[in-house]
């Protein structure tokens, strides 16, 4: 039995298009809206995806020590975008927590409300 993973990094960061925008925009959207904190999440995704770079035919039985076990790859279409989003989820809550202290101070800077005396009260 033959068991096919078709991972693009297209249908990836599709997919990480999609789980993010169930999330608020502020943080989340925010925060991977920066270059490299969504490039940092596309790889956490990918890494974690046997075979992600391309199609990849899994054998039942494991004679070539090169191959992905079979257990390791979802065998149905939902399952396949199930484990995706969970990864996508994962990847989204580990960068959200090692990278806080930097994802604060750029959208802080952002947002930080100008000093100067309102002239609405004349």
């Amino acid at each position: 039995m033959q068991t096919v993973a078709n991972f693009t990094p297209n249908s990836i960061v599709g997919e990480i298009e999609k789980v993010l925008d169930t999330y608020p925009y502020n943080p989340y959207q925010q925060a991977f809206s920066i270059p490299d904190i969504r490039q940092q999440l596309i790889e956490y995704v990918l890494v974690r995806i046997p075979c992600a770079d391309s199609s990849c035919s899994v054998e039942s039985s494991q004679e070539n020590t090169n191959q992905v076990p079979v257990s390791k790859i979802p065998r149905t279409p939902l399952q396949h975008q199930l484990h995706l989003q969970n990864l996508i989820h994962q990847g989204i809550c580990v960068i959200m927590q090692m990278k806080s202290e930097l994802i604060s101070q750029i959208l802080c800077e952002t947002v930080q409300p100008v000093c100067e005396p309102s002239h609405w009260f004349g």
